[in-house]
């Protein structure tokens, strides 16, 4: 089951800009030890639009080898255009991994017709299940519950992770495809709700600096303690909203550099973030007690 907390991990790069595999090692094994139960590989967060189709499928492959069986890895094969995000699919499909991450197809808005055209065509270049991926906000293509109803006829759609933010949408969803249908949220603000009102899962940016807090706030929310949850979410509430103030993943991949964890490199057209942008993201790092506060 694609379930539980999952990371949408970042991609590292070296000074030079190619991917640093022997860090990408180093964010694997992190995770594995603090509980987290899949990685999402070159999602949003893992800067697939700046990947090309080698890395990209590099990238996942060294993910796999690494993780060795020991945590769940899900990969990112979605793309604007269908013939692009089959064959991808067809490159994936052997490495190993436990399923896909389908993005809607982003820029050229697709008709509802053209979304369950685009869907069947790469549901069937794998036997392996798949999720779907809402996210309109960075792709003008809003999947509402009735199409992700006749999307889920399709054999292999198991499930959606969900980043409108919109609550509402589970109980819904859930009323159109059945309790058995994976929602997962992308959406850390409200996680928290979101599992509550019945999701089963997040794929979370905020789980790349504290993983074990968030599948602590997963477990207890999924077992509908929200005693437990609240309490787990709290201290995580100040990443939420600083790890998103700027495009994702800037903050993140910044905050990690800051912490050691990483270069802080990216790919344009991506770039490091504004100085006042530092500046919120170092106290909230601060304020979570991931960085010590420097001495006047």
């Amino acid at each position: 089951m694609l379930t539980g907390s999952m990371v949408a991990l970042v991609t590292p790069f070296t000074p030079q800009g190619n991917v640093d595999y022997a860090i990408l090692a180093d964010l694997v094994e992190f995770h594995i030890q603090q509980g987290t139960d899949a990685i999402v590989s070159v999602g949003t967060t893992g800067e697939s639009t700046t990947l090309s189709h080698d890395e990209h499928v590099d990238v996942v492959r060294a993910t796999v080898e690494i993780a060795a069986g020991r945590i769940k890895v899900v990969a990112g094969n979605g793309s604007n255009a269908t013939a692009e995000a089959v064959q991808l699919t067809e490159r994936m499909s052997g490495l190993g991994i436990d399923g896909f991450l389908n993005v809607t197809p982003y820029y050229n808005k697709p008709s509802a017709a053209g979304l369950l055209a685009h869907y069947r065509a790469v549901t069937e270049a794998s036997d392996l299940p798949q999720l779907l991926y809402n996210v309109p906000g960075r792709t003008c293509c809003d999947l509402q519950p009735e199409l992700v109803a006749k999307l889920a006829e399709l054999p292999r759609i198991v499930g959606i992770k969900e980043a409108t933010g919109d609550i509402s949408r589970v109980q819904r969803i859930q009323e159109l495809c059945g309790r058995d249908f994976i929602q997962l949220s992308g959406d850390d603000p409200t996680a928290c709700e979101f599992l509550l009102a019945g999701g089963h899962g997040v794929i979370s940016v905020t789980a790349n600096l504290v993983p074990k807090q968030m599948k602590q706030l997963v477990d207890a929310a999924t077992r509908g303690d929200r005693a437990g949850a609240e309490a787990a979410d709290a201290p995580m509430r100040v990443l939420h909203d600083v790890l998103f103030i700027e495009a994702n993943p800037i903050p993140v991949k910044w905050a990690m550099a800051r912490l050691g964890w990483l270069g802080e490199v990216f790919r344009l057209p991506l770039t490091s973030p504004e100085l006042e942008s530092q500046k919120v993201i170092e106290q909230a790092l601060q304020a979570t007690g991931l960085l010590q506060a420097e001495a006047d």
